[in-house]
């Protein structure tokens, strides 16, 4: 069962969303939230590699940890409201109840620890989609699917999140083991779905076909439908986007990095694709 789902957040404008797509599937899923706030540590905030007198330094320190504490009573009063308004329990942890609830975490640190720390005994990390313009959210996500091995949500930026996700599930498969990883690390999610469509090109290896698959699910007591798409010369990444939202999917489960990350980005593949261009909620695990 998905009984802890971590959702780190930081004053960036993003925790709203991703608290809101965590908690629709904390609803259906009976899951608790753990909202770790990555607080700045004075020290960080100091600008590097210039000398600053004694007195500066430690006046400048004061005034970042006051600022520090200003921003953690904002997300704190903000976490209570948000709490009243998707429907959630406030806890001081996971109680393994039969409701959806959440907890607040203070971290001091930098975000990759934080998630680092907290993300290995989660079962699920939920983080916005990077922001490509700007540049920002890139190592929230890299923290998340390098360095904890678990399941994460990426949720897409400016998307309402739907009343309930997880109803229709689509599964991204090839027979990796990035996509294997991807089906075993979700079972608890893909029970609870009304429906599970498998999407395949069909050139999967044939000790692990799209059919294969779907005999595995059922002996999960999973239902599932298989959809085939012709992937060649195509770019997939586009393909499984558009197949989810033909088939009437809320969110896309899939293994990630097949190829490097550093590759994908520099020459583009199919993760680097929907982690750039998706536009409903991504599981993705590597």
């Amino acid at each position: 069962m998905i009984r802890k789902i971590l959702v780190p957040v930081r004053g960036d404008g993003k925790g709203d969303n991703v608290i809101a797509h965590a908690a629709a599937l904390a609803h259906r899923n009976k899951s608790h939230l753990e909202i770790a706030h990555c607080r700045a540590r004075p020290e960080d905030m100091l600008p590097f590699g210039v000398p600053i007198p004694a007195m500066f330094r430690k006046q400048m320190i004061r005034q970042a940890e006051e600022l520090a504490n200003v921003e953690e009573e904002s997300l704190r009063e903000e976490l209570k409201a948000l709490a009243v308004r998707f429907g959630l329990t406030l806890t001081d942890g996971p109680n393994g109840g039969d409701t959806a609830t959440a907890s607040w975490v203070e971290e001091a640190g930098k975000m990759v620890d934080v998630i680092r720390r907290h993300g290995r005994l989660a079962d699920l990390i939920a983080v916005p989609q990077p922001d490509v313009d700007r540049n920002l959210g890139a190592n929230s996500l890299k923290a998340a699917l390098f360095r904890t091995g678990r399941p994460v949500l990426m949720v897409p930026n400016d998307v309402d999140p739907p009343a309930n996700i997880g109803r229709h599930v689509t599964l991204a498969w090839n027979g990796s083991l990035e996509s294997s990883k991807a089906v075993t690390m979700t079972l608890p999610i893909l029970r609870t779905a009304d429906s599970v469509t498998i999407l395949s090109s069909g050139g999967e290896p044939v000790s692990a076909t799209a059919e294969d698959l779907r005999a595995y699910l059922h002996a999960h007591d999973i239902a599932s439908a298989i959809h085939r798409f012709d992937a060649a010369g195509k770019n997939v990444g586009k393909i499984l986007l558009d197949a989810s939202r033909e088939v009437g999917a809320d969110m896309l489960i899939m293994g990630a990095y097949g190829d490097s990350h550093e590759k994908e980005t520099i020459f583009g593949g199919n993760t680097q694709h929907i982690v750039d261009r998706a536009k409903m909620p991504v599981i993705l695990v590597h």
